[in-house]
């Protein structure tokens, strides 16, 4: 009987070890990471936005971001009634430019990219170490993969899209698989999935880069409405110094 119950016991799973706060914190700055170029940044996005009771919508857009001074731009270029609206964040504030009024419109981080279920995060260097704090409340089972589950809380006086993330991490990838973002009360309002990361080197880091292929955003509130992301290409090149101003957006519509 003795021997029944060591195997018994030496073939039950043993229970998962809590991540230590320090652990916590190391894995979000991995995530953070493996997405960091440390240089420029140029993508092309395919975006599909289904919204209830309204025809699907496809969008292509160019997204530029510079590493060191935190710049970022959107740029639409199809369909062509969004053709040259954009978006530009200068020193933490986010510009929106429609080229059909001429005028530029201060926007918040809870903005829908082209009222789609898309946040500027979405497209935007990740720094969840800076803007959040994070704790463990789990290993689990994510279809194939053994995840970490971890709930971040935004840090005081940072503006972000949502206050709470709870994230599934891939304990051997370190990629994002999972996300869901909530209110302040708990409600939770969006999920999002990754189901394909992508890396090419860098020789401004002089590593690789990681980016998520494929995202899909589910809002939680109105079940159905979706968005559909694909980064169709990447290029880290040095972007023009003079970039990610207003007049060279503007000059994108003319």
């Amino acid at each position: 009987m003795t021997r029944i119950l060591l195997a018994l016991f030496l073939l039950a799973p043993l229970p998962a070890r809590a991540l230590t706060p320090d652990e916590v914190k190391r894995v979000v700055q991995t995530v953070d990471e493996r997405q960091r170029n440390a240089g420029d940044w140029r993508s092309l996005c395919y975006m599909e936005a289904k919204e209830k009771d309204k025809t699907d919508v496809v969008y292509e857009l160019t997204v530029f971001r510079r590493s060191a001074d935190q710049k970022f731009m959107i740029l639409f270029d199809k369909p062509r009634s969004e053709q040259g609206k954009g978006y530009l964040r200068i020193e933490k504030n986010l510009w929106f430019y429609d080229p059909a009024v001429g005028r530029w419109e201060r926007r918040t981080e809870r903005e829908r990219i082209g009222g789609t279920d898309t946040r500027r995060g979405d497209l935007d260097e990740s720094r969840l170490a800076e803007e959040y704090d994070a704790k463990w409340e789990g290993d689990a089972r994510l279809g194939a993969y053994q995840v970490h589950r971890l709930l971040l809380t935004v840090k005081p006086g940072v503006d972000v899209a949502f206050p709470q993330i709870r994230l599934w991490v891939d304990e051997a990838t370190h990629n994002v698989l999972k996300r869901q973002e909530l209110a302040l009360s708990g409600k939770l309002m969006r999920t999002s999935l990754y189901p394909r990361w992508k890396k090419l080197h860098s020789e401004s880091k002089k590593g690789d880069v990681w980016f998520p292929e494929e995202m899909r955003f589910y809002d939680e509130i109105e079940k159905a409405n979706q968005t559909l992301i694909l980064i169709k290409s990447v290029d880290l090149r040095p972007l023009d110094p003079n970039l990610f101003t207003k007049a060279w957006l503007e000059a994108k519509s003319r």
